[in-house]
């Protein structure tokens, strides 16, 4: 009987799902429409919506039918295409993944496409924009195949992004510095990765336009397939489908779609990750948009409402001027984000710590041995980057220098290199031991500052002040990178605490708070003007450059402070590693000790970001690395990661300035060509 009540009440019939689910598609197809007529409205000349309407119908004035024609109906266009290939290449990957966070921008495509671009203009060969499509399949195509592999498709809903987000900074890191190597062959790509509907001309968007045609076709071919993938692996095997083939072609699809946008607009992040979580909610009232044949292309609607209200909302509320610079990627980036940190409180994480650091136990001569042997390693890493350079020095040299008897040339040298030297020293220094206090007190193998947003926070505070006061000195420089660390912190522990800092999720809300800042800090290097656009670019690459011995004082006073706290209670950061119940049994108050190691190496990561810039990876490898030297007592692990992280960043340094002599690759963009691969690695292991 309750039953036979209930069942009329709750699930709509098939008739009046069907109807349903056509009145939501062309709520759908209104939306855009509406949106797409507002777009034409915008822009900086004088053209309304009356010019536009003259234009449309041939009867308006030649210079505004110009200003239609060539250029807003074309941005309205690309808006149109781009959305609809994204929604549609998300939502395919959700489909095939059975992945809720699943997109071109989790799974490293457009980073792909990034690299691969960057690569082809670095050696100044000129591709038509076709052949520049093909170039960016390739890269976004062999990136998703790299994360798929890593992490598994049943691997778990958060593990594919936390792939898909470390590869995407290592990309970017290299992609980077082929724009700081070759200025010349890649101006434009920084503006471009932003992502930017505005064209000029229809050619772009008639040349993508049949790419995203095939990858749709394709999609509808192979539809029924993928819903087949919904029952399980062993159900859709009976059913007779080809699981694996069927898998590789929905992501060649997906990266297909995503390339038709990429080559047009550059990459608009996060439209494929928001557009089928928009849909999502409609399979649960309309069961007809349960299956691929409708949502893939309800999604495109989606995407494409997303891409052309995020033009629409920034030129409604920035001045038509300012608005014309800012890619619309930024916008929709800063909603991903915002999407992202969301979805990581929601989804379910059951990952647990690394149970080999726990038993690994090592004597105390292992642990002299290895330090003694770090401390020499170091000493001899320090002299040679005090000696080598653009300009090779000696010894002596050096002696006189400290004796002041050097000559004016020698002087020079060692005034502006002996500063860089000890800021790589101590900002690594201080980038290991924030990394390790925050592995102890959440307790998570795959934390450190650059991966939890804490870094980005931090560069976000110090571009908003180098940009907006050129003159800041470094103290200014210091307590913004602070203030922006802290404001990021309290975001990120903030609310992984209400899950009790479970793993990947801790991890994950991080890289969506590093993606929000990312963009802030693009949209801040749009806007300023070119010196201090490049002066910001070299200083998130975690250059030295052109760093002062003033610059370092805070670093050193906070380094000093961090390590000092860190030995004097170091059994209360062996307690708080361990669990919860035991620093309570003997008396101790966990949460005020995490919140207090979290407070320290939050101040620790701003200061080394104002001193070097962004460096990311050093606070996850350097505890680790002295984890499996010298076993978990943090009497050991401090001082040996400190060393390390002092002697991977120096490394680094040394060798961006010296094997490319006279030009120079950050120590951030060394850093994150290293910690990426470990990062995944460390990813696979512990999924093993």
């Amino acid at each position: 009987m309750a039953v036979t009540a209930t069942t009329p009440a709750t699930r709509p019939s098939p008739a009046t799902s069907r109807t349903g689910a056509a009145a939501v598609t062309a709520a759908l197809v209104l939306l855009v429409a509406a949106l797409a007529l507002v777009d034409l409205t915008q822009g900086t000349a004088a053209v309304g919506a009356p010019e536009v309407w003259k234009a449309l119908t041939g009867r308006a004035d030649p210079a505004d039918a110009s200003v239609v024609v060539a250029s807003r109906l074309p941005r309205m266009a690309a808006g149109l295409l781009v959305g609809v290939v994204l929604g549609m290449a998300g939502a395919a990957l959700q489909a095939v993944s059975r992945n809720v966070l699943a997109s071109p921008d989790t799974l490293a495509v457009n980073a792909g496409s990034y690299l691969a671009l960057g690569l082809a203009a670095a050696t100044g060969v000129s591709l038509p924009l076709l052949a520049s499509s093909g170039v960016a399949f390739a890269g976004g195509l062999a990136a998703a195949a790299v994360v798929l592999g890593l992490s598994g498709l049943g691997a778990g809903t958060v593990r594919l992004v936390l792939a898909g987000s470390a590869l995407t900074l290592g990309l970017i890191a290299v992609t980077e510095g082929l724009l700081l190597l070759f200025p010349q062959q890649t101006q434009g790509l920084y503006a471009w990765n932003q992502g930017s509907i505005s064209q000029n001309g229809f050619d772009g968007v008639l040349q993508m336009a049949p790419v995203g045609l095939a990858g749709l076709a394709g999609l509808l071919l192979i539809a029924r397939r993928v819903d087949a993938l919904a029952l399980g692996e062993d159900a859709a095997r009976g059913l007779g489908v080809p699981v694996r083939a069927t898998r590789v072609t929905a992501v060649v699809l997906s990266a297909l779609l995503s390339t038709a946008a990429v080559t047009l607009a550059g990459p608009i992040g996060f439209v494929g990750l928001c557009a089928p979580a928009l849909v999502r909610p409609l399979t649960r009232r309309f069961r007809a948009f349960t299956r691929t044949r409708a949502s893939v292309p309800t999604a495109g609607l989606a995407g494409a409402a997303l891409v052309l209200g995020s033009d629409v909302l920034l030129r409604a509320v920035v001045p038509a001027d300012v608005a014309v610079a800012v890619p619309t990627g930024v916008v929709t980036s800063l909603a991903g984000a915002v999407f992202l940190i969301v979805m990581a409180t929601r989804v379910r994480d059951t990952a647990g710590a690394a149970a080999s650091d726990r038993l690994r136990i090592r004597s105390r001569a292992v642990f002299l041995t290895t330090a003694a042997v770090l401390a020499a390693v170091l000493v001899g890493v320090t002299i040679a980057a005090v000696l080598l350079g653009d300009a090779t020095l000696l010894l002596g040299d050096v002696m006189n220098w400290a004796q002041g008897r050097a000559g004016q040339t020698i002087t020079f040298v060692l005034d502006t290199r002996v500063p860089r030297v000890l800021a790589a020293l101590l900002a690594g220094a201080a980038l290991a031991l924030a990394g390790t206090l925050v592995q102890a007190v959440t307790r998570n193998p795959l934390a450190e500052p650059g991966v939890l947003g804490v870094s980005g926070g931090a560069a976000l505070g110090a571009v908003l002040l180098v940009t907006t006061v050129p003159l800041a000195g470094p103290w200014g420089v210091a307590g913004a990178a602070f203030a922006g660390a802290a404001t990021s912190s309290v975001l990120v522990f903030g609310l992984a605490a209400r899950g009790g800092f479970q793993q990947n999720r801790l991890v994950l809300v991080g890289f969506g708070v590093a993606t929000g800042a990312s963009a802030l800090i693009s949209l801040l290097i749009i806007l300023t003007d070119p010196f201090n656009a490049t002066k910001a670019l070299t200083w998130l690459s975690g250059s030295t450059y052109g760093r002062t011995l003033p610059d370092v004082v805070p670093l050193a006073a906070v380094l000093a402070v961090g390590v000092t706290l860190a030995v004097t209670r170091r059994t209360e950061l062996d307690l708080v590693s361990l669990d919860e119940d035991t620093p309570r049994l003997l008396g101790l108050d966990p949460g005020r000790s995490r919140l207090g190691f979290l407070v320290l190496s939050v101040l620790l990561s701003a200061t080394a970001v104002a001193a070097a810039g962004t460096i990311g990876f050093v606070g996850l490898v350097a505890p680790h690395a002295a984890r499996a030297l010298v076993g978990r007592q943090h009497a050991r692990v401090v001082p040996v990661a400190v060393l390390l992280g002092a002697l991977l960043v120096c490394t680094a340094d040394l060798v961006g300035r010296t094997v490319i002599a006279p030009a120079q690759l950050g120590a951030g963009l060394m850093t994150a060509v290293i910690g990426t691969p470990y990062f995944l690695h460390l990813l696979v292991r512990s999924r093993r």
